[in-house]
């Protein structure tokens, strides 16, 4: 068996490129998702561009705007109910993504049309073109560039909106810069994760990464390592074991995420028995 045989093929080249592409803005807006607790923000952005992507199919415009016009559009009204309604956004946000991904759903299944809703919802890195790969490069590239200027800003305004505020930061520009990235990421994992995948890499890195390390510099950089590792290693694990790549993905993640907390509740587990002996002595 030659371990080298999954670069002699050319799909698999592409799905290895849009891989080390989607893996790095996506483990970067995981750490804010997760210290933010937009988990949940995350998951309805992903579910509510289907109804964007269709109509712009239909208008005959790139998809790639009619996906950033829907996801913004949710994160956007979620925003509005949330603040102007008794409703917590959680709630809100449940509310917004399941109608619009189930008016995607009935846009989608009323046109004739050659695009597979499988490769939509889950993925088809196997398949990705050149395009793809530019557009998901030169969207990977700009949120990546935007998070490492203004990653302290961002990490301020998520842990203290108030006190980001009395600084004199621009936290509406903050806020939509966020969900904006937010949309365009989801846009640039469209070939490579699909849409109800996409949640596995926009949580999971930075959850893991949370788990290893105290520092959020470093958490950036581990979470960029373990995201681009596991696309990477579940890519290739994928052409041995014939499944498809994106839910190997996923799959690694999660994993990994369990062994870190695994980790994290051995080494709680140690530090208290120190103290009780200190105490003790």
């Amino acid at each position: 068996m030659d371990l080298l045989t999954p670069f002699s093929f050319g799909f698999m080249q592409n799905a290895f490129l849009i891989a080390m592409i989607v893996s790095v803005p996506t483990a970067l807006l995981s750490c804010f998702l997760v210290m933010k607790g937009w988990a949940l923000m995350g998951d309805a952005v992903s579910h509510a561009v289907l109804p964007g992507i269709v109509l712009a199919y239909i208008t005959g415009l790139p998809l790639i705007l009619g996906a950033f016009a829907a996801g913004m559009t949710c994160a956007v009204a979620t925003g509005f109910l949330a603040g102007n309604s008794r409703v917590k956004q959680d709630t809100v946000m449940g509310v917004v993504f399941s109608g619009m991904f189930g008016l995607g759903i009935v846009m989608y299944v009323s046109i004739e049309t050659n695009a597979h809703l499988d490769h939509i919802l889950f993925g088809n890195m196997l398949g990705v073109d050149q395009g793809e790969l530019w557009t998901a490069g030169v969207i990977s590239a700009a949120v990546a560039v935007a998070i490492a200027l203004k990653w302290k800003d961002l990490l301020l305004h998520s842990f203290d909106p108030a006190q980001a505020q009395a600084s004199g930061l621009p936290v509406g520009l903050l806020h939509y810069g966020l969900l904006a990235a937010l949309s365009l990421t989801i846009v640039a994992t469209l070939s490579a994760a699909g849409l109800i995948l996409a949640i596995g890499l926009l949580i999971a890195p930075g959850a893991i990464a949370f788990l290893l390390v105290r520092r959020f510099e470093t958490m950036l950089w581990v979470s960029v390592m373990i995201c681009m590792g596991a696309m990477l290693g579940g890519t290739y694990a994928s052409f041995w074991i014939d499944s498809a790549p994106a839910p190997t993905i996923v799959l690694i993640l999660t994993v990994i995420f369990i062994l870190a907390f695994l980790r994290r509740q051995i080494l709680t587990r140690r530090a208290s028995q120190r103290r009780v002996q200190a105490a003790a002595e």
